[in-house]
């Protein structure tokens, strides 16, 4: 692997720590530029992940990503895809993925517990032929993978999974409409068809039954 992996920085904590050696002990051991098998199963196998991205200012953010199992779909041992849904319209993932192209994938189950990190460039497309994988997505990111490598699961607090959201779009690519789209100061920044939506779904909310919702594990 090469020397590239680490940046100066990271060299030059190691060794202040002691530690420059076992950093590359564990780099060779673990840290592949391709996607192994039993790595591809584990990723194939999640229904979120956590992705990190940076925009053109080198701010950097952390978003949560849910979907189906299988959300994440190893093309082969060096592309991975996933879809963008409908969000809150901010497109902070999405535009930095497009931007800058730099992204970190984090899989992780918690019950086992496990986990593996993806570093690699992205892409987004609007016309991708793997989008049609995805019914409901608006835009795929496609990313070349540099990195992947398993991680140590010591710290990994063990949880039960209780339910896959209601929100995950069905296989006509519909789910149900958001308690966000219901707040009343919302309404005229949404589309047509989401005021519609929202009329069927009962009607406004004001900012103080959202956050209710939220309390109440109410998307």
């Amino acid at each position: 692997m090469s020397e590239a992996f680490y940046t100066e920085a990271q060299r030059a904590m190691q060794t202040r720590q002691g530690h420059a050696k076992l950093a590359d002990t564990v780099q060779n051991a673990i840290v592949w530029d391709v996607i192994e098998g039993p790595n591809a199963d584990f990723i194939e196998s999640r229904d979120f992940f956590f992705l990190a991205t940076v925009d053109s200012r080198g701010r950097p953010t952390v978003s949560y990503k849910g979907g189906p199992p299988g959300v994440v779909h190893v093309v082969d041992a060096r592309t991975l895809v996933f879809p963008i849904y409908d969000g809150n319209g901010m497109y902070l993932s999405a535009a930095n993925a497009g931007e800058t192209g730099q992204v970190g994938m984090l899989f992780i189950d918690l019950e086992t517990p496990n986990r593996v990190r993806v570093q690699g460039r992205a892409s987004v497309s609007h016309d991708d032929p793997e989008l049609a994988r995805y019914p409901g997505a608006r835009m795929l990111v496609r990313v070349a993978v540099d990195h992947c490598f398993l991680n140590c699961a010591r710290y990994i607090h063990k949880h039960t999974r209780v339910a896959a959201s209601p929100y995950v779009p069905d296989a006509d690519g519909k789910q149900p409409h958001p308690s966000w789209k219901r707040i009343d100061f919302v309404q005229p920044a949404l589309s047509e068809a989401d005021q519609r939506r929202t009329v069927e779904s009962g009607g406004t909310i004001d900012m103080e039954v959202y956050v209710e919702h939220l309390m109440q594990g109410r998307s």
